[in-house]
């Protein structure tokens, strides 16, 4: 069993709607749906690639899976979940657009926010003694050879490359999309994210992701909503 922590909207939310007719799945009821279509992108070929974000579910990450510490039991975890939304205030990241992360398509803020870094980074820390260390194996996955010193010393100490200063808010829609089929990917998710980009998204719950067995599909086990932002703090923004 491994768990993370996303953010995801709530199942409600029409981005999580539109997301997962996208992906072909969702991860708050396992439903899933037949792979859409799209011009100058078979069917095939979409369901190729989206593979990988359809077994992880809609979602950002911000605590990268991991298995539970011997020390912590699945009820703490949920517990410091619960608290951690209670008392952590809702906040919008002013502008995301349908972008590229090497050749992954996501949506990603159209600049970098600390407020966003700040929450993710609070994430990190705060649910680390629930993490396990890293097997020799998951290290090994990682290819740490390959990575900069800054990526290596966070996997070493959080267990995940991009975390604190290295982290990027992403949405992933797509694995790696070959260069021929990148302007019609483009074109497509322009189209159906269009009532999404260049748009505010808000930031308004916290997702704790299961994950049964390494390499079943991630869903969502508990989604809590973040704490309402008062008018006190409305006003001294």
């Amino acid at each position: 069993m491994r768990y993370a922590l996303y953010f995801s909207p709530a199942e409600t939310n029409p981005l999580t709607k539109a997301a997962t007719q996208w992906l072909g799945r969702d991860a708050f009821t396992g439903e899933t749906f037949p792979t859409p279509e799209a011009d100058g992108l078979a069917r095939d070929t979409i369901h190729e690639l989206t593979a990988d974000p359809r077994r992880y579910g809609f979602h950002a990450t911000l605590k990268a899976p991991f298995e539970l510490h011997p020390d912590q039991t699945e009820a703490q975890l949920v517990a410091a979940v619960e608290r951690f939304a209670a008392d952590t205030p809702a906040f919008d990241i002013p502008n995301v657009i349908v972008g590229q992360l090497g050749r992954f398509f996501a949506l990603v803020p159209d600049t970098v926010y600390p407020d966003l870094q700040h929450f993710a980074a609070r994430v990190v820390e705060e649910f680390e003694s629930f993490r396990a260390p890293l097997s020799d194996a998951d290290i090994a996955r990682r290819k740490p050879e390959t990575m900069s010193a800054t990526h290596r010393a966070n996997l070493d100490r959080w267990g995940y490359p991009y975390v604190m200063d290295e982290f990027r808010f992403h949405m992933t829609l797509t694995g790696q999309v070959p260069s021929e089929y990148a302007p019609a990917m483009r074109e497509e998710l322009d189209r159906r994210f269009s009532e999404f980009a260049n748009a505010p998204l808000t930031i308004d719950g916290l997702a704790l992701f299961i994950e049964t067995e390494r390499g079943a599909p991630f869903t969502v086990h508990r989604w809590l909503p973040l704490a309402p932002v008062s008018e006190n703090r409305k006003i001294a923004s």
